[in-house]
């Protein structure tokens, strides 16, 4: 496909921005269209899972939607299930901010970013799950996403952002497709096995390596918020890094 220059693009955007809402032209089917104006364009590999920290839907939509506040995301999931689609998935919506996972330094031209509304003490409810695992489906089927590349911002911004919480259910996404997981009991890792290695090879910053335990700990073992990784979680994570490999 030909690559359009983006000075045309944008103004091909605000010209027709002032005459009527631009139609979502990659998208669930189904999902409410509420135009963010910040995005460019950009192609996806990732999917990146955030939580909002608001208590309310209208007060994430407005924060995801104002042109002052100059961050968004594609789809925003209200604790009902609702699904909105902020920004068409073939645009570069600003969700991930300074990003690192496998050498991607800039995770938004990778990634299709989707806010669950969740103040990040709240258990996510069913309806909620039940609405993204569909989403995830029609963005796995259309985009051809690996199973590994769906992930938290904590994953791809640690030590600067820490959602999902510990509450996501990333044991359930995993059983349906979505994300990596491994399930006890678990090989011990072999001898000579350096987990900041692993960390690096699953996807990890290795200019941040506390962080990045840290973050690895809250995505695959949240009932466990010790900074360090101990003999189960270097076995888990080579578990994680042969499930990568294959």
């Amino acid at each position: 496909m030909p690559r359009l220059s983006l000075t045309p693009l944008l103004l091909l955007s605000l010209l027709l921005g002032a005459c009527a809402p631009v139609a979502p032209r990659q998208g669930l089917a189904g999902a409410e269209w509420v135009p963010s104006p910040n995005f460019e364009p950009r192609r996806a590999n990732y999917v990146i899972l955030h939580h909002t920290s608001n208590n309310s839907l209208e007060r994430a939509l407005h924060t995801l939607t104002s042109p002052e506040r100059a961050v968004s995301s594609h789809y925003l999931i209200g604790r009902d299930g609702r699904v909105l689609q902020l920004v068409d998935e073939g645009q570069r919506a600003w969700h991930a901010g300074l990003s690192w996972w496998g050498g991607q330094t800039d995770m938004n031209s990778a990634s299709i970013g989707i806010e669950l509304d969740n103040n990040g003490e709240e258990p996510f409810p069913r309806e909620q799950i039940d609405a993204l695992l569909v989403l995830l489906a029609d963005i796995q089927t259309r985009h051809r996403i690996p199973q590994a590349n769906f992930l938290g911002h904590a994953d791809v911004a640690p030590g600067r952002k820490v959602d999902p919480s510990a509450l996501f259910p990333w044991r359930q996404l995993a059983a349906a497709g979505f994300g990596l997981w491994c399930e006890p009991p678990f090989a011990p890792a072999p001898e000579g096995f350096d987990p900041a290695l692993g960390l690096t090879a699953l996807g990890y910053d290795p200019a941040r390596p506390e962080a990045a335990v840290a973050a690895f700990k809250l995505h695959f073992v949240p009932d466990d918020p010790e900074p360090l990784l101990n003999d189960d979680d270097q076995a888990r994570l080579h578990c994680l890094l042969q499930q990568l490999a294959r």
